[in-house]
């Protein structure tokens, strides 16, 4: 991890670290690193699922990636099933809740805040949420990049962009794992911290509905969501969720195995 990210405590799971901190603590700190952010380079964050997990064994580089991240957040709720020390278990860092209680608590140092992703009706809709929600949130801008890979003059367009309107976070919505990669790129080439937000955006904008009470008190979040979009979701909740049960069974069945 980052040094400037030592403030938050973690744990290691499946080889990747994930801060273990409560949702305010760790929207505190990212107000905190986006005020005191120095030097030509920046900060990277991501929020960790169990897909994202699955990733990371099957992809080294993507692994790596998050290893060397300034912070990882363990949003998926299967993740919190796990006992990390003394008994304890992670705690649940929802993107979504991260995003508006960093865009509510930066307010007092006045963090400025880009969007990055999404359609531009999405990103229309966000803004105008976010302003009427948190007055006096400073957001400088926003940008919708084409769903193809961009050309590297794009890449270099957008990323002067971000840099003049003087953005302290950017906030990535580009799914997994796409936004990854472009946080880390955009921590190494602006001083700015990137973070890989997920659905957040289409939660806050008020185009896709959060899964029920009920279901959230159950842990049932991932099948609301599943449900409402199978045809996109089917591999991250599916697939994700089997490969990090297995991790959890061979974990288990190795500890059984030293014990005796």
């Amino acid at each position: 991890m980052h040094p400037e990210a030592s403030k938050l405590e973690t744990a290691t799971l499946a080889g990747i670290p994930l801060v273990n901190s409560s949702p305010r603590d760790a929207a505190l700190e990212v107000c905190r690193l986006a005020s005191s952010q120095r030097g030509p380079a920046g900060s990277s964050f991501h929020l960790v699922n169990a897909y994202t997990l699955a990733l990371a064994s099957d992809d080294p580089g993507y692994a790596d990636m998050l290893r060397t991240s300034t912070a990882n957040f363990p949003d998926g709720k299967p993740l919190t099933w796990w006992k990390i020390a003394d008994g304890r278990r992670l705690q649940q860092i929802r993107g979504p809740r991260l995003f508006e209680d960093v865009m509510d608590l930066g307010r007092v140092n006045g963090v400025r805040h880009y969007l990055l992703g999404s359609a531009n009706e999405t990103l229309d809709l966000l803004e105008k949420n976010l302003r009427q929600r948190y007055p006096g949130v400073q957001i400088v801008g926003k940008y919708s990049p084409p769903f193809r890979e961009m050309s590297n003059q794009e890449v270099r367009d957008q990323d002067r962009r971000i840099q003049a309107s003087g953005a302290e976070i950017v906030w990535v919505g580009l799914g997994t794992p796409k936004q990854d990669w472009e946080v880390t790129r955009l921590a190494k080439s602006l001083p700015v911290l990137s973070i890989a937000v997920g659905a957040a955006f289409d939660f806050s904008a008020g185009t896709k509905r959060t899964a029920p009470h009920w279901m959230a008190q159950l842990s049932l979040e991932w099948l609301y969501r599943l449900l409402s979009e199978p045809r996109r979701l089917w591999r991250r909740y599916l697939v994700g969720n089997a490969v990090f049960l297995l991790f959890v069974i061979k974990n288990r069945t190795n500890r059984s195995s030293v014990s005796k």
